[in-house]
């Protein structure tokens, strides 16, 4: 019938969450999949000898994207290059969390992307070894399982080469490839590891890379209130007598309706947020622009002016293509869980989510390569205060993640 057409677009998102997974299929961002190997303390040789022998730990895995992302599944990268498995992704996180991999043994990847600070961090610039200050605001390592290549400039093409770029930077982990290898060859709970997952090749910096990203992977956002409301708004605009038809004549939607329209519920959009909403796709703001897509973010690189005024700006992705275009452009970040990563653009220079909405409207910092997607924006203070509602209300939860359990 012509009304079950009507609430299709609504529906098939809400698959996603209703469905059941097949047995070789993992819902990222539900269950103990990042929960670490059972058990306290440091992990101990027999207990990852144990937890390796069970076979399940070692099947590949077809990655299931979270209500939200969901609609980004076609667009999953790496795993056909590298395949998950609950093995492979335990070492990613172990490595992930291990201050071993750094020079001086005090910094992790988590140092810089960690979850209590929306996998970033709330200092303006990455601090590595010996309190070394970079030049850029540390970018989010969550929903990267639909990103190609990675840091503010995309100077590496895949998210295993990002993974063990900052080992080997001077000014993050300022170890070398060679003596955070040697390191790991030393703890035998990581040489079972390797061994088992890798097989013959062992620990290789190759097979970090791999591990941390399978790891990294994983780490994705779960459904926010944008969500529910989104998938919800074509059954909001039926009638009761719509709706009564479609209880009588088509039950399996109506009963997705009524799931929906609970999720909805407990996760509400306020007044503000729902204008915010209608502001933020308009064309009159067109933040989609840029931010579009499942995960809310082109995957492209623009001047926003940020910095350009500075005798010695920082050019971006010019630094790494050389094209005159790219000048002064960086990446565009995701605004899933963006309330929770502060301070924000590459070079942390804008302290809230509102310094960020103040820059667009002003038609960003005026320069040669400046976006044209870029341009003045006539909002009242209100209109300020609700897009940021919005961006707030496109948080979700983060899977749980076990942060010890680190080898012996």
């Amino acid at each position: 019938m012509t009304l079950c057409r009507f609430v299709a677009c609504g529906c098939c998102v809400l698959l996603a969450l209703l469905g059941r997974a097949d047995a070789d299929e993992v819902r990222l961002g539900e269950g103990d999949l990042l929960a670490g190997i059972p058990g306290q303390g440091s992990l101990k040789l027999a207990e990852i000898r144990a937890w390796l022998a069970n076979p399940k730990n070692h099947e590949v895995l077809q990655p299931v994207l979270p209500f939200g992302l969901s609609a980004g599944q076609s667009s999953i990268q790496g795993v056909a290059e590298n395949p998950l498995t609950r093995a492979k992704i335990e070492l990613g996180r172990q490595l992930y969390f291990d201050t071993r991999l750094s020079k001086d043994n005090t910094i992790s990847c988590a140092s810089c992307h960690h979850p209590d600070e929306g996998f970033a961090r709330h200092t303006r610039f990455g601090v590595g070894v010996g309190g070394q200050e970079g030049s850029r605001n540390s970018p989010v390592s969550y929903n990267r399982i639909l990103s190609t290549r990675q840091f503010w400039d995309g100077r590496a093409a895949t998210l295993e080469e990002q993974a063990v770029g900052p080992i080997a930077n001077p000014i993050e982990m300022a170890n070398t490839h060679e003596a955070c290898v040697k390191t790991l060859k030393g703890i035998p709970g990581y040489v079972l590891q390797f061994e088992s997952v890798f097989g013959k090749s062992g620990v290789t910096i190759d097979n970090v890379a791999m591990a941390i990203a399978s790891f990294e992977r994983c780490l994705v956002t779960g459904p926010s209130p944008f969500d529910y409301a989104e998938a919800f708004k074509p059954f909001k605009r039926l009638s009761k007598e719509d709706l009564a038809d479609l209880e009588a004549d088509d039950p399996a939607t109506f009963k997705k309706y009524q799931d929906l329209a609970a999720k909805a519920k407990q996760f509400p959009l306020s007044p503000s947020a729902e204008h915010g909403w209608e502001l933020f796709f308009s064309q009159k703001v067109n933040c989609t622009a840029c931010h579009v897509g499942p995960n809310l973010a082109d995957e492209k690189y623009h001047n926003l002016g940020i910095g350009m005024d500075k005798s010695d700006p920082d050019l971006g992705r010019f630094v790494v293509t050389k094209e005159e275009k790219d000048k002064g452009a960086f990446k565009t970040p995701t605004i899933r869980n963006v309330a929770l990563s502060a301070p924000y653009m590459h070079d942390g220079s804008l302290a809230t989510l509102m310094d960020v909405v103040e820059h667009y409207a002003k038609g960003g910092t005026p320069n040669k390569w400046l976006s044209d997607k870029i341009v003045k924006i006539d909002l009242s203070p209100q209109d300020k205060k609700d897009l940021v509602a919005f961006m707030e209300a496109c948080t979700g939860a983060f899977p749980k993640v076990e942060r010890g359990r680190l080898p012996e």
